[in-house]
């Protein structure tokens, strides 16, 4: 049971949170905290929150935990908007989608990374955003990464874990660059791709045509191009190291797919793809 829980930045992410621990009956107070006043009000008005406040140092006075749940970009100005206020035996955790930035920005902010602060990220979400969108189901039998440091307190990912799973999520640890070599691939690479096929299409004389009679799969495949554009800007130049080697990567089997077609090189197209189907295949099960 968490005392206090403090949600800097109540949207999708840290609303569905707040939603899930109140259904779970693991906080007794949820504070938000924000700069727009109407979202909060909204939040507040949904039972998402008990309370919410403009002042950083009254919304975390007395909080247990502390979630931040802003973009990767806003990252450092918002925890060096908290470091005078914190209280050292006060827990803090992230739900950004890159970990390295998030460490640094955790270093330039406090000087070095508290032992009570870890990083983590939820690996769920949808194309929408902001707290009307927030319901408690986000996170069951989701996974959550956690990438704590060397020296982080175990007593802190402990309680960090428990938040995770009360809210019905599988917790699992992994290294911080690990974890970006690996977002970069499954996720961050995915939304690159399908921002990319929306605007090379919609940039078509004929595009009104194209998305008329676009079928199920160019659905399911550029869905997510619905997601907010200022997050991913931030989620890309954040990652960038890893981003560009997958992207790499994937460029030259798109240039061996595109010569495979060129040639008519129907064994290779077919190795391609028969190969990827077994691949996906075996991921559903």
């Amino acid at each position: 049971m968490i005392n206090r829980l403090c949600i800097v930045g109540v949207g999708l992410i840290g609303g569905s949170l707040a939603r899930a621990l109140k259904s779970a009956g693991a906080v007794s107070e949820v504070v938000g905290y924000g700069r727009d006043v109407a979202q909060l009000q909204l939040a507040q008005e949904l039972g998402v929150i008990d309370r919410f406040e403009t002042d950083i140092a009254a919304a975390l006075r007395g909080a247990a935990v502390v979630v931040v749940a802003v973009p990767v970009g806003a990252m450092e100005g918002v925890l060096r908007t908290m470091a005078p206020h914190l209280d050292a035996a006060t827990i803090v955790t992230d739900v950004g989608s890159t970990k390295g930035s998030v460490v640094a920005a955790a270093e330039r902010a406090f000087g070095t990374v508290p032992p009570r602060f870890v990083p983590g990220h939820p690996i769920a979400g949808t194309e929408r955003s902001g707290v009307a969108a927030s319901f408690a189901e986000l996170y069951h039998k989701r996974r959550v990464i956690l990438t704590p440091l060397p020296h982080t307190d175990p007593a802190a990912v402990t309680t960090v874990r428990g938040l995770w799973q009360a809210a019905g999520a599988e917790v699992v640890e992994m290294g911080v660059q690990h974890h970006d070599e690996v977002l970069a691939a499954t996720s961050h690479l995915p939304h690159v791709l399908a921002y990319t096929l929306v605007d090379t299409l919609a940039r078509m004389e004929e595009h009104t045509e194209i998305f008329r009679y676009a079928a199920g799969g160019f659905r399911d495949f550029t869905r997510i191009a619905s997601s907010d554009p200022g997050m991913w800007h931030d989620i890309c130049l954040a990652n960038r190291e890893a981003i560009l080697k997958v992207l790499d990567r994937y460029s030259a089997d798109l240039a061996a797919v595109r010569r495979a077609v060129e040639c008519g090189d129907g064994a290779a197209l077919l190795h391609t793809f028969g190969r990827a189907k077994k691949a996906r295949d075996d991921f559903k099960q």
